[in-house]
């Protein structure tokens, strides 16, 4: 089975990473296998650590480096990544059923094969969403969009974990 494909976008500090936590706690508990992508934008961001033995093999001129611990393996890739495709992301990922991409708005924005959980915080920011993802398989986050008549149903994911994970499993059915 090939792995069903969620972004989950929204403004900063709006919730998108706890909707990919309830979704995930919820998709395991349901024997899915999840996957978690983080977009981080800022420009000189390293999920290195200065000083450490990583951080020296690679400073030292290794591109891939390998960090084995108790209880998790841990890959950096020094690489350009500006021409980076939604591809070459998901072969990151591995053997999943379930992928979730936080943020990459402009990589995922108009994309029809990955649907869309937006979080908003305001009706303006849903009206500009619908504008902006398609397709959009629901909104959620502080703001409530049932009154806005948009085309996709709100779900508030603190009361009802279980319907926003239905979602994203129908879709899985799909494919």
């Amino acid at each position: 089975m090939k792995a069903t494909v969620v972004a989950v976008v929204g403004r900063k500090s709006s919730g998108k990473t706890t909707t990919i936590e309830v979704l995930t706690k919820e998709l395991t508990k349901r024997g899915y296998k999840v996957a978690a992508v983080k977009h981080v934008p800022e420009p000189n961001f390293t999920i290195d650590t200065e000083g450490k033995d990583t951080w020296r093999f690679a400073k030292a001129g290794a591109k891939t480096i390998v960090s084995v611990a108790s209880g998790e393996v841990a890959t950096i890739e020094k690489i350009d990544v500006t021409s980076f495709s939604l591809e070459d992301i998901l072969q990151k990922c591995g053997n999943n059923d379930m992928i979730f991409l936080e943020g990459f708005r402009k990589l995922v924005g108009e994309n029809l094969d990955v649907p869309k959980i937006v979080i908003v915080k305001s009706a303006e920011e849903a009206f500009e969403a619908s504008k902006t993802f398609k397709p959009i398989l629901a909104f959620t986050g502080p703001y409530s969009t049932e009154t806005l008549n948009l085309n996709a149903p709100y779900i508030n994911v603190f009361k009802n974990p279980e319907k926003i994970a239905d979602m994203v499993e129908k879709v899985a059915r799909k494919r």
